[in-house]
């Protein structure tokens, strides 16, 4: 199936996979609107790729609910965000490029990555199981292990947690991020959270920082305590 597909067609199943992980509502849905908004194309361009797509059993598109992914779908979205996520480790351990920018570098890279240059890049990264920005690295087959973690803006106050990936790629916001410590694998302490998605406090060492709810949107963290 792998072979039959283009590289956009590669890339809006990765990004409509992106798109339904980052939902904080349990669904499994996307609108067509949606789907413009998040690649900066036209919802006509959008209808054209998913009727491509549902013709090939990747998608389904239901009037009414939106578009969801199959299980054939998802695996072909995964085999291609593995080699987006090994390509930024690559960028990032090997060539020096900032963890803040890599993104765009490395779905331009993966697009032409043959399998034995991927397991070569993967090789010489320490065969890792994360991306630089804490998203899981799928297995070659498409496969991923099951999520502990939820959005930050989910968790409860009085929760020690450990921060595990940021779902965003803006540099700007990365940038901010890395500037308040909040970058996978920080152990903090979720003091307070103001009501009406108002803002939260967090508690790093001996250190507090205040977030506005957009951010914690963008933050996925585990429970530990």
């Amino acid at each position: 199936m792998s072979s039959e597909l283009s590289s956009k067609m590669r890339a809006y199943m990765a990004e409509i996979y992106r798109l339904v992980d980052r939902q904080q509502i349990d669904s499994t849905y996307v609108t067509s609107s949606q789907l413009a908004d998040w690649l900066f194309v036209s919802p006509p361009a959008v209808n054209r790729m998913v009727n491509r797509l549902s013709e090939l059993d990747l998608l389904v598109h239901q009037p009414y609910h939106g578009i969801t992914i199959t299980e054939k779908g998802r695996t072909e979205a995964l085999k291609h965000i593995r080699c987006q996520r090994i390509a930024e480790a690559f960028l990032v351990q090997v060539m020096d490029i900032s963890w803040l920018t890599v993104h765009e570098e490395a779905q331009r890279l993966s697009d032409g990555l043959s399998e034995a240059v991927l397991q070569r890049m993967y090789e010489m990264t320490g065969e890792p199981a994360f991306c630089p920005h804490g998203e899981p690295i799928p297995d070659p087959q498409g496969s991923l292990p099951p999520a502990n973690d939820v959005i930050l803006s989910q968790i409860a106050a009085g929760s020690k947690i450990r921060i595990s990936r940021l779902i965003t790629r803006e540099s700007d916001r990365l940038q901010y991020m890395e500037a308040l410590g909040l970058v996978p694998g920080q152990e903090c302490e979720l003091i307070h959270i103001a009501p009406f998605d108002g803002p939260m406090q967090l508690k790093l060492g001996r250190e507090f920082r205040i977030i506005g709810n957009s951010l914690a949107q963008l933050i996925k963290a585990e429970v530990i305590t």
